[in-house]
């Protein structure tokens, strides 16, 4: 038999391995066949291409089976990572990317398995609802590819998902914040709001914050406290109108929170 009808015969091999996998509903290794590394890598491009991903797996694994000192193995350890973010698999992208760098620290590629385990905890943070600890490994992991590759494209997008990640956290801390609020527990939810002035300040949350302490420390008596926090609201953020509800609940002229005054807004108690 000449070699390529050998070929042909691997191939059709193989295709008859992974239509049982399918069939069973589950992915499983593929027999071993040895075939040359450049197609084994081809033919699992291929398969991630037209977005066969648990296929394309397999035969990037295969790669690494039996090429294991090939530089087509470390190509096909990212490309593996790569495909199970595609499938949303993004336990087992964080699990190949982590297994790509403790193999190649320093490779071209580095950089982007960085980003693809940032990304892949990004995709799975929830609402402010859940628990935030995945919310958590993605502002660390996105702080990570800013820290080590500044310049860098996957830098700049880190940069922006940074920013959504903060908001949700503050809006975590806002939501905690408030329940504790309602249910009469002032020094809790002043704490929250503390927190996320001073570690999220520059988030949409800020402004409320503030104004919560305010109505946290009126609650408790502490004018001061309040006409602090008030204050600080207004020096940031003189045109908001978390301040103008703030002012009017400090003064006494008024409190609600629909309330707009009308003319230019008042600095809090001339202070600024």
């Amino acid at each position: 038999m000449d070699h390529s009808r050998t070929s042909i015969a691997m191939s059709i091999m193989l295709a008859s391995v992974l239509g049982a996998c399918a069939s069973n509903g589950r992915s499983q290794d593929l027999a071993y066949i040895e075939r040359p590394v450049e197609q084994l890598y081809l033919t699992g491009t291929e398969a991630f291409e037209k977005g066969r991903y648990d296929e394309a797996v397999q035969y990037f694994n295969e790669v690494e089976r039996q090429h294991p000192y090939s530089e087509w193995a470390s190509r096909s350890q990212i490309m593996t990572a790569y495909a199970h973010y595609q499938s949303r698999d993004f336990d087992e992208a964080i699990a190949a990317a982590d297994r790509y760098l403790s193999l190649h620290p320093g490779n071209d590629s580095a950089p982007y398995a960085y980003y693809l385990k940032a990304v892949s905890y990004f995709e799975q943070i929830m609402d402010v609802g859940r628990d935030q600890g995945i919310t958590e490994n993605a502002k660390s992991s996105l702080l990570d590819v800013v820290r080590r590759y500044p310049d860098s494209d996957y830098a700049k997008d880190a940069r922006l998902k940074l920013d959504m990640v903060n908001d949700q956290l503050a809006g975590k801390e806002m939501t905690v914040g408030r329940w504790y609020l309602r249910n009469d527990q002032h020094l809790a939810a002043i704490n929250r709001f503390r927190t996320v002035v001073s570690d999220f300040g520059t988030t949409s949350h800020a402004e409320e914050a503030l104004y919560r302490m305010v109505e946290a420390y009126l609650s408790l008596g502490l004018l001061q406290e309040a006409q602090e926090a008030a204050a600080v609201l207004g020096f940031n953020h003189p045109n908001s109108d978390w301040y103008a509800s703030a002012y009017y609940l400090v003064t006494g002229e008024g409190g609600s929170l629909d309330v707009t005054p009308t003319g230019e807004r008042k600095k809090f108690l001339g202070i600024f």
